[in-house]
């Protein structure tokens, strides 16, 4: 059963959103079509980016807890993270339109944006050598400055993405080692701050936003054209 960690995990994420997508006055289903069109874009990128990661030894796997299917360097429970993952979160948006007419965050979202993207740059600067922490800093801020310039209102995202996070620490904490012995995904500290929140560097958080934030950014778009 150990060998079917990482593949429980995924399936853990997805469970409960899943067949809450069958709700029949709010069906997320429906727009099934609109979120795998997004997720299929999205997932092209960051698998490639996650291959060119795990060939570097950025970070990596740890086989005792996979199946042993691979794509490439990449194992099938990596794949299926950024589907599983990202329909988690697109769907925790979507009931979250519904579920809350005035959203807190409404009157803040740009000042979020502001002080993230300058934060982010800064740091990717200052630590341009650690490639985790530069590339997934820079991008992130690039893309919050590239929403902003299309005058897109990211509250929703950013109530979606702090409701996650608590769900996001205890899924990524159990692939970083947090709960057993040896981490299921490992990294090179070489590479990143080497700051963690338990055993999640940090940079992960920021990852994090980056795939959840695309994810959203598409739907939407694809969801006016369904």
């Amino acid at each position: 059963m150990k060998h079917y960690t990482y593949l429980f995990i995924d399936f853990a994420c997805i469970i409960i959103p899943f067949l809450f997508s069958f709700y029949p006055k709010h069906a997320f289903y429906k727009y099934w079509g609109a979120f795998f069109k997004a997720n299929l874009i999205v997932a092209a990128v960051f698998i490639t980016w996650d291959y060119f990661f795990t060939n570097h030894g950025i970070w990596g796997f740890n086989e005792a807890y996979l199946t042993g299917v691979y794509l490439g360097n990449l194992p099938i429970e990596e794949l299926l993270f950024f589907i599983c993952i990202p329909y988690a979160c697109v769907f925790t948006f979507f009931a979250l339109k519904y579920l809350i007419k005035n959203n807190p965050l409404n009157k803040y979202e740009s000042k979020i944006t502001i002080v993230l993207v300058l934060a982010l740059l800064t740091i990717a600067f200052l630590y341009i050598e650690k490639l985790y922490t530069s590339i997934t800093f820079f991008s992130t801020a690039l893309f919050l400055t590239y929403l902003k310039l299309k005058k897109t209102n990211l509250s929703y995202y950013y109530l979606s993405y702090f409701l996650i996070l608590p769900f996001f620490y205890l899924s990524n904490g159990l692939l970083t080692g947090s709960f057993f012995v040896e981490p299921i995904v490992w990294y090179n500290d070489i590479e990143n701050l080497g700051i963690r929140i338990s055993n999640i560097p940090i940079e992960d958080s920021v990852y994090g936003m980056l795939l959840i934030f695309a994810n959203i950014r598409l739907f939407n778009h694809f969801k006016k054209t369904q």
